[in-house]
């Protein structure tokens, strides 16, 4: 393998690894949602027994998020198991690209399904938060992580399909 090629595949490796950090970052906090919310909303100084009307803004979003979280696992504690299964989802992803990295070129497909998926973020989060609610400013924030994960991998794909090139 020529030292461009070698480059390439590194740089590969280096945009997966990234890609697959955030992954697994995302899955494991989907686990323990109603501690974060807790956490954050306390953090930002939003008192725990606020109500949401009284609240306005980020502020008055997160509140209502707090309380329904609270609500749910009180009264409806196996909804959290949908969250679990979306935590798992996100790091068996993780385990997808494990092949990516090692053979960059040979698994290019894997990288081509990550951007799929990151382009599907922006209609999901944009439809089904209208459909449920979510205030626009949400959901940009909610697209963001699809934009934001598609630019390392689509360099990790260019880098991928320059070795391939150069295998022909």
């Amino acid at each position: 393998m020529d030292t461009d090629a070698r480059r390439d595949v590194r740089r590969a490796r280096v945009l997966l690894i990234l890609f697959m950090a955030g992954l697994l970052l995302s899955g494991l906090t989907a686990f323990p949602l109603e501690w974060e919310l807790e956490t954050m909303t306390g953090r930002m100084g939003i008192a725990p027994d606020a109500s949401p009307g009284e609240l306005s803004g980020l502020a008055g979003w997160l509140a209502t998020v707090r309380d329904g979280l609270r609500d749910t696992a009180r009264r409806y504690p196996w909804l959290a198991y949908g969250t679990d299964w979306l935590a798992f989802a996100h790091l068996i992803l993780v385990v997808l690209f494990v092949g990516a990295v090692i053979d960059p070129a040979r698994n290019v497909w894997v990288i081509t399904f990550g951007l799929i998926a990151c382009v599907g973020v922006v209609p999901l989060a944009m439809i089904c938060g209208q459909i449920r609610g979510v205030p626009f400013y949400w959901r940009l924030i909610d697209c963001a992580f699809g934009v934001l994960a598609f630019v390392p991998l689509w360099a990790a794909r260019r880098a991928a399909k320059r070795v391939c090139g150069r295998r022909l």
